[in-house]
C-alpha cells in the first residue's frame, strides 16, 4: 500500500477497517515509522470516544480536520459508503491502497479512495471507479469499465469485458461470465453465477441468477 506524508484516516473502526489496518501495517514492514503515529480511524460509535482500537487513536468526526489525512472508507456496504463521501467537507483528500501482494498490471485505472486487499488481481486496460473495494483473492478480467462505491467479497471472480455500473456488490465467491453489463444498485449473493445482461436494480442469488422478490 501506499504511503502518504499525511497520516492516513480509515473511517471505520470495524471489521473491514481492522482488517485494513492490519494490511496497512504491511507498507511499514521495511521502516522505521511507528504506525500508530501514522494512522487514526474515524468512528462515531460513542463507545470508541478518545480510545483506540488496536492500538491506533479513534477519532470522531467533530475532530476531523481534512487538511491532515488521507482517507478511505473502510465501510463494506456500498450505499453507506456513498453517504459518507457526501457528508466529508468537499476539501477532503482520499488515497487508494494497494496491497502489496495485489497484482495490478498494465494500463489500469483506479478511482481515489478506494481499496485493494491481498491476493487480488486486476488485469488489464481496465478502468475502475471512485471508492472502490476489492476484497481478498478478487479477479478482475481485461477491458473492465467498472462504476463507483463498487464492492466485492472475498473470492469474486471478473472476466473480461464488462460493464458495472454504481454501486454494485458481488458476495463471496460470486462469479461473472465475460461481456456481461450490470447496471447500478445490484446486489449479487455469495456464490451467484451472472451469466447474462441485468437492467434492473435490486438482488439477485442463485445459480442460475434470480432476483430475490421482497
Amino acid at each position: 500500500m501506499a504511503v502518504n506524508q499525511r497520516k492516513l484516516c480509515i473511517v471505520g473502526a470495524g471489521g473491514f477497517g481492522r482488517e485494513i489496518l492490519s494490511s496497512f501495517k504491511d507498507s511499514f514492514l521495511l521502516q522505521e515509522k511507528r504506525i500508530e503515529n501514522e494512522v487514526v480511524f474515524l468512528d462515531d460509535n460513542p463507545k470508541l470516544q478518545n480510545g483506540k482500537v488496536m492500538g491506533i487513536p479513534v477519532i470522531q468526526t467533530q475532530d476531523f480536520n481534512p487538511l491532515e489525512y488521507e482517507v478511505v472508507i473502510a465501510v463494506g456496504d456500498p450505499n453507506t459508503r456513498k453517504k459518507i463521501v457526501e457528508s466529508l467537507p468537499q476539501e477532503t483528500n482520499y488515497t487508494t491502497l494497494i496491497h502489496p501482494t495485489a497484482i495490478v498490471l498494465d494500463d489500469c485505472e483506479i478511482g481515489e479512495g478506494s481499496i485493494i486487499t491481498a491476493g487480488c488481481i486486476v488485469t488489464c486496460n481496465i478502468k475502475i471507479g471512485k471508492h472502490t473495494h476489492l476484497n481478498l483473492n478478487t479477479t478482475v478480467g481485461h477491458d473492465c469499465v467498472i462504476g463507483d462505491f463498487f464492492t466485492t467479497a472475498p473470492g469474486t471472480h471478473i472476466s473480461g469485458e464488462c460493464e458495472f455500473g454504481n454501486c454494485v456488490y458481488f458476495g463471496t465467491n460470486a462469479s461473472v461470465r465475460q461481456g456481461v453489463g450490470i447496471c447500478d444498485d445490484v446486489t449479487i449473493g455469495m456464490g451467484g453465477v451472472v451469466v447474462k445482461d441485468i437492467k434492473e436494480k435490486g438482488v439477485y442469488i442463485g445459480n442460475p441468477l434470480k432476483k430475490l422478490e421482497r
